[in-house]
């Protein structure tokens, strides 16, 4: 269930709380005329079934209420009600596949955002992952991927393209890009500095890498690896089960391969600088096409099960 608050101008009321009861899988409508003084109106709250919600929220912002007043949701962990229970078996649909499009949105718009914060943490998780190369130690390579928050901006994008957001595609592309690009900037003066503390050595990139030199040999199983991942990331963003976003982050070799084309470009390897950056593009990719067609998908089959 998901719980609402709303502002509403008092002109509005009427025509919100209809709304509301005309909405199948609404209940607990609590009404406090002139409760609200910033902006000044009417309090409204309601319960509704997460099935329901998108479908309510948009009701809700055909009258304004979302530039006139407020709309505030929440998720309910626990409710105790036989008037809940109701609601949410006469809903359509089964509330883990609905998909709350304005809160993806506003989602992977925080979370695709150029930052101090995102910088910090994809550098950060470049220059560990570039330790994880040099000493071929998978351990780090795993944290480097955990650590990464490159899938925001990649799920940012897939969902512009699904709901036609330019500004929104625009951010997350300039996410993604600039923070790559200072990442791996950062990680060539990291590797030059630890080569000079011997550290780091050409002869250790070169050496035979059983645990991590898969990420600069990009192959087949490269891309089906990510196009599954981008679809399990997609469906942990929109199903609200978010600690499935750990797996997906420790699945993909974004980072890693950002890592080695950095402390290879510091030697002047161009063959691994090379390799290594086709299996960042190739993963980036396949995130992005299996997001994609997996919101796409979500999209016609709720729509399909609304009309059934």
């Amino acid at each position: 269930m998901l719980h609402l608050r709303l502002i509403t101008p008092s002109d509005k009321t009427d025509d919100v709380v209809r709304r509301i009861e005309r909405t199948v899988g609404t209940t607990h409508l609590v009404v406090l005329p002139g409760a609200a003084r910033n902006p000044a109106g009417d309090v409204v709250m309601c319960d509704v079934a997460r099935e329901s919600g998108d479908e309510l929220l948009t009701r809700l912002q055909e009258l304004g209420l979302d530039t006139s007043g407020s709309i505030a949701v929440e998720n309910i962990d626990l409710s105790l009600s036989k008037r809940a229970d109701k609601a949410e078996a006469e809903a359509p649909g089964e509330g883990a596949d609905a998909v709350l499009w304005e809160h993806l949105t506003d989602a992977t718009h925080e979370e695709s955002t150029l930052s101090v914060t995102y910088l910090s943490f994809i550098t950060l998780a470049t220059m560990i992952a570039a330790c994880g190369v040099v000493l071929d130690n998978a351990v780090l390579i795993v944290g480097a991927m955990a650590v990464g928050p490159e899938f925001g901006p990649l799920a940012g994008i897939s969902t512009s393209i699904v709901q036609r957001a330019p500004r929104l595609a625009l951010r997350s592309l300039i996410a993604l890009l600039v923070g790559f690009a200072v990442a791996m900037a950062v990680t060539v003066g990291f590797s030059l500095f630890m080569d000079a503390l011997d550290l780091f050595s050409q002869k250790q990139l070169n050496a035979d890498r059983p645990q991590t030199g898969f990420v600069y040999a990009p192959d087949a199983f490269s891309f089906i690896v990510a196009v599954l991942a981008g679809a399990a990331g997609t469906l942990s963003l929109t199903s609200a089960k978010s600690g499935a976003l750990v797996g997906v982050a420790i699945s993909v070799t974004t980072v890693p391969a950002a890592a080695n084309a950095a402390v290879a470009l510091s030697y002047g390897d161009t063959e691994q600088t090379w390799g290594s950056t086709e299996q960042l593009l190739l993963n980036l990719l396949g995130i992005i096409l299996a997001g994609t067609m997996t919101l796409l998908t979500q999209k016609w089959l709720w729509a399909h099960s609304k009309k059934r």
